[in-house]
C-alpha cells in the first residue's frame, strides 16, 4: 500500500474522532467530568469513553487498524450515549453516522441526563431489538468481506466455455491483485448497480473516490481476471440492454442499417429517450466480466488465422482454449456423436441450416454442426487439447479454422463508429498494450488506437491543431495506469478486447479462486466434480 493511501486512511479516523470533539467535550460537562477538555483531544476522548462505560480498553486500538478502525469507532460511540438514557434506534443511529452534530444536540437537551454504566449494564433488549441489532452487525460485516476480501459471483455466458461454465459459482478473491477502495462508497448492500425489481440505481455519487488501490499487485498473462466491463460507461438502462446490448452496439447497428454518419447515429440513439434511456455508471459499478488476460502493458499482440501471437511467439497452450473448425473426415456418413462426445468433448450434436447453409452465430449447445456428411464435413468446437488428439487420431482429411467475415466495429472502431480497421475475430492487430510511465508519439495511428484511453480512462484531452496532436502542449504522452488485453477462452463465441479495448487496472476486481457450486442451467443437474474446485 502507498504510504500516501496510508496516510489518508488514518487522516479519515482522525476525523472520525476528531470532528466530534466539541459534542463528546459537553457531554463530559454533562457527565460532571473536570477534566470534560479531554473530549476534544482525538483517541483520548475515546479512551476516556471506554472508561467510563467500563468496557474493555482494547477497543480503543482496534481504531487502529486500516478500514477496520472505521467501523470500531461508531460502535464506541454507540456504548457511550447509552450513559445518558439513550437506547432508541434513532440515537444510536445517530451516534453512530452523524456524532459531530448528534453530540452537541443531546448536550443541550435539558432532560438528558447522565446515568451511568452501572444502570446500563441493567437495561435489557427486547428480542426484536437484539434481531435487529444481529441484522445490522451482519450486513456490516457482510459489507466490508463483500467489500474488501472476496465476493461471489455466477457464470452468465459461455465466453469461457470449457475453463467455466454457465452457472459455475465462484468466489473471487478481491485482494489478489490489491484491494481497491469502491469509488461511490455510498451503496444499497448487497446489490451491485440497480435496485432489485426496478432500474434505479442502488448507489448515490455524493461522495466519489478517485482510483485507491491497496497492496496492489500486477495481473499475470494467462490469468482469469474479473474486471469491470470498459465498455459499460454509458449503458442503455432498460431490460434486453446494459450490458448485454451495449450502447456502443446500438450506435453500430445504427450505422450499418442506416449508412448513418456516426454523428447522426449517435443522436438518433442519445435523442430517443423513452425507448434508449441512458445513463452512465462509475467504474465501480460496471458490470462485472470474467476472461482471461493474454496481454500485460509492453506485450505486441496479434492473431492470425485464429492463434494467437504475444511477442510474435505462439501463446503459450492452455488446453480449454477452443475454436469453432472446418473438419474433413476420411470416413464419409454418419458419425458417432457418443464416442465424439467422449473422446472430443464435443457434447452436442445439431444439423442446422440457415438460407444457404451457414450458421451465424453458432448455438451455444451446437458443438457438432453436419455441413455435409456425405462427404465427410463437419464443423466442431474444438478445444487446443481435443484438436491436437483428432489431429493425430488418423481420422481426418483436414482440420482448419472456420473463417469469419471481417467486422467492421471490432476495437478501435467500435468507440468510434467507422470501419478503417479490417479485423475479424480470427485476424486481428497487431497492437501494443500501454503501460503506466511508457510514452508514445502522438501520431494519427497511436491517437486512434490510445484515445479511449487517454481521455476516458484517464481523464486528458487530445487537441488538434495545425496538423499536430497535443496533450497538455505536449505531442508525447505518457500513461498513468498500467492496461490489459482479455479473451474468453471460447474464442467464437466470446466479446472481449478484440471488440472493446484495453482494460485499465483501474477496473480489475480479483481473481476467482473457488468454484463453490455448479448448476446445469437447462437439465438442472447439479455439476458434482465441479465443487470445491479451482479455476484454471
Amino acid at each position: 500500500m502507498p504510504i500516501k493511501h496510508l496516510l489518508i486512511i488514518y487522516f479519515i479516523q482522525f476525523l472520525l474522532v476528531a470532528l466530534p470533539g466539541y459534542g463528546i467535550a459537553q457531554l463530559f460537562k454533562k457527565a460532571g467530568r473536570t477534566d470534560w477538555k479531554k473530549g476534544f483531544i482525538p483517541f483520548v476522548n475515546t479512551w476516556e469513553m471506554q472508561k467510563m462505560t467500563g468496557r474493555k480498553m482494547h477497543w480503543v486500538f482496534w481504531q487502529l487498524i486500516p478500514i477496520v478502525g472505521w467501523f470500531i469507532t461508531p460502535g464506541i460511540y454507540i456504548e457511550f450515549v447509552k450513559l445518558f438514557g439513550r437506547f432508541g434506534i434513532g440515537d444510536h443511529t445517530g451516534a453512530s453516522l452523524a456524532a459531530s452534530a448528534y453530540f452537541p444536540y443531546i448536550a443541550n437537551k435539558k432532560d438528558v441526563r447522565y446515568i451511568g454504566a452501572d444502570i446500563v449494564k441493567k437495561q435489557r433488549k427486547s428480542w426484536l431489538r437484539e434481531w435487529f441489532d444481529a441484522a445490522i452487525f451482519a450486513v456490516v460485516a457482510a459489507t466490508l468481506i463483500r467489500t474488501f476480501v472476496f465476493e461471489a459471483f455466477v457464470i452468465p455466458t459461455g465466453s469461457m466455455e470449457k475453463t467455466m461454465l454457465v452457472n459455475d459459482y465462484l468466489f473471487v478473491s478481491k485482494m489478489s491483485y490489491g484491494t481497491r477502495v469502491p469509488n461511490t462508497p455510498l451503496s444499497f448492500p448487497f446489490v451491485h448497480h440497480t435496485m432489485p425489481l426496478s432500474t434505479a440505481k442502488s448507489y448515490l455519487e455524493w461522495i466519489k473516490l478517485p482510483y485507491i488501490r491497496w497492496w496492489a499487485q500486477p495481473v499475470k498473462r494467462n490469468d482469469i481476471v474479473v474486471f469491470n466491463f470498459p465498455a459499460g460507461d454509458t449503458v442503455i438502462n432498460a431490460p434486453g440492454f446494459q450490458s448485454e446490448v451495449t450502447y456502443y452496439d446500438v450506435v453500430n447497428q445504427f450505422i450499418g442499417k442506416q449508412n448513418l454518419l456516426s454523428g447522426a447515429a449517435r443522436n438518433a440513439v442519445l435523442d430517443n429517450k423513452q425507448q434508449f434511456p441512458i445513463i452512465k455508471r462509475p467504474t465501480d459499478k460496471k458490470e462485472n466480466y470474467v476472461k482471461r488476460c493474454v496481454g500485460v502493458p509492453g506485450d505486441k499482440l496479434q492473431v492470425i488465422q485464429g492463434v494467437l501471437y504475444v511477442n510474435d511467439k505462439p501463446m503459450d497452450y492452455i488446453p480449454n482454449i477452443q475454436l469453432w473448425y472446418d473438419v474433413y473426415l476420411k470416413n464419409k456418413g454418419k458419425i458417432n456423436t457418443t464416442y465424439f462426445a467422449e473422446q472430443y468433448g464435443v457434447d452436442f450434436f445439431k444439423t442446422e441450416a440457415v438460407g444457404d447453409g451457414q450458421i451465424t452465430p453458432h448455438s451455444n449447445k451446437a458443438e457438432i454442426v453436419e455441413r455435409n456428411a456425405n462427404a465427410g464435413h463437419y464443423q466442431m468446437l474444438l478445444t487446443n487439447e481435443a484438436k491436437i488428439k483428432l489431429e493425430k487420431s488418423g481420422m481426418l482429411d483436414s482440420i482448419k479454422v472456420e473463417t469469419h467475415e471481417q467486422n467492421p466495429f471490432m476495437f478501435p472502431a467500435y468507440y468510434y463508429f467507422d470501419s478503417k480497421d479490417k479485423f475479424d475475430v480470427n485476424n486481428y492487430g497487431p497492437i501494443v498494450i500501454p503501460g503506466k510511465k511508457t510514452p508514445i508519439a502522438l501520431t494519427d495511428e497511436n491517437v486512434r488506437m490510445y484515445r479511449r484511453a487517454i481521455e476516458t480512462y484517464e481523464g486528458k484531452t487530445i487537441d488538434y491543431a495545425n496538423g499536430q496532436y497535443t496533450v497538455e502542449g505536449k505531442n508525447q504522452y505518457t500513461f498513468i495506469y498500467d492496461y490489459y488485453w482479455m479473451m474468453g477462452d471460447n474464442r467464437h463465441n466470446s466479446q472481449d478486447s478484440r471488440f472493446w479495448g484495453y482494460v485499465p487496472e483501474t477496473h480489475i476486481v480479483g481473481k476467482p479462486k473457488l468454484i463453490w457450486f455448479s448448476k446445469d442451467k437447462d437439465s438442472g443437474s447439479f455439476r458434482w466434480k465441479r465443487f470445491f474446485s479451482s479455476p484454471k
